[in-house]
């Protein structure tokens, strides 16, 4: 077990992943907000699903969930079909106008991270690939993701 120091330090750092997080938030394109952003990214990554599944997956209330799903399908990246096994339940599935958006925010967030970290080695952002994995896992994620894929966007961090 690590030293009481190491976990107050630990503690700092998260608190100051904010800052990352709000770097992520403003390469976004602006008619696609982080909480957009994060429903296209659970869509490409899951596939189609229930309002509810995806409500789950984001960890919000399913008022927010709806805004946000309002949103995409407003512009266009996402359709909303009855679900055959309960008419009363809504399955959304990405569009090809969605999976272009996705591609796009997978760019913008590759780029980003290459700039940003051009003074790391491969084998350190390996690493904290993995530690940032591992650190997910002890906290049992419900969205934690397969392998890292340097085009999946920045959505995922939130």
């Amino acid at each position: 077990m690590a030293a009481q120091s190491h976990y107050e330090e630990l503690a700092r750092q998260l608190s100051a992943i904010g800052a990352v997080k709000r770097g992520l938030g403003r390469i976004l394109p602006a008619e696609c907000p982080a909480g957009s952003a994060a429903v296209l990214t659970l869509l490409g990554r899951h596939g189609e699903m229930r309002m509810s599944r995806l409500a789950e997956l984001l960890d919000v209330d399913m008022s927010v969930t709806s805004r946000h799903v309002a949103h995409v399908a407003a512009r266009g990246w996402i359709e909303r079909d009855p679900d055959p096994l309960d008419k009363r339940s809504r399955i959304l599935r990405l569009t090809p106008a969605g999976h272009t958006m996705l591609d796009e925010l997978g760019r913008r967030t590759a780029d980003m991270f290459a700039h940003t970290l051009r003074d790391w080695t491969d084998d350190e952002v390996g690493q904290l690939n993995a530690m940032l994995a591992r650190l997910r896992e002890s906290f049992d994620c419900r969205t934690t993701a397969p392998a890292i894929n340097p085009r999946t966007p920045a959505a995922q961090l939130t």
